[in-house]
C-alpha cells in the first residue's frame, strides 16, 4: 500500500512541476483522465473539453502560478483509486491588473487508468 501512495505523491510533484514549467491549464489537461471532473465556486466542468473550456473563459486570468502541498495521501487496498488533500496557493493578475493571491484547501481523488497511469478524476 505505501507504494501505491508514493506512486501518488512522486504523480502530485510531476503534476506541481508542470503546472510552474507549463501553466495551469496544460497541467491540469494533461493530468486529468478524460471524464474527470472539475469543481471551481458551485460549478462542474465534466470531462476534459469542459475543463479545457473553462480555461479558454478564464483567459489570462488562468496563467497564474499555482502552488500546492500534499498534507495527506490515502490508496484503496487494491491499489486502483486514491486521493489528497492539502494546502494551495494561486496567484495571478486580474483584467484590471491587479494581483491576486487565492489560498485554499484542494482535494483530488486520482484514478489508475487502464493503462497503469494515474490521472485525477475530481479536482
Amino acid at each position: 500500500m505505501e507504494s501505491y501512495k508514493n506512486e501518488i505523491l512522486e504523480i502530485e510533484g510531476a503534476f506541481s512541476a508542470m503546472a510552474a514549467e507549463k501553466g495551469v491549464a496544460e497541467a491540469f489537461l494533461a493530468y486529468a483522465a478524460d471524464d474527470a471532473v472539475l469543481l471551481r465556486g458551485n460549478q462542474l466542468f465534466l470531462g476534459k473539453e469542459a475543463i479545457n473550456n473553462r480555461f479558454k473563459e478564464l483567459g489570462t486570468s488562468a496563467d497564474g502560478t499555482l502552488t500546492w502541498k500534499v498534507d495527506f495521501v490515502d490508496v484503496s487496498s487494491a491499489g486502483d483509486l486514491g486521493y489528497t488533500y492539502g494546502e494551495y496557493v494561486y496567484q495571478y493578475i486580474d483584467e484590471k491588473g491587479n494581483p491576486i493571491q487565492e489560498k485554499g484547501i484542494f482535494h483530488t481523488v486520482w484514478k489508475r487508468q487502464a493503462n497503469g497511469e494515474w490521472r485525477f478524476v475530481w479536482d
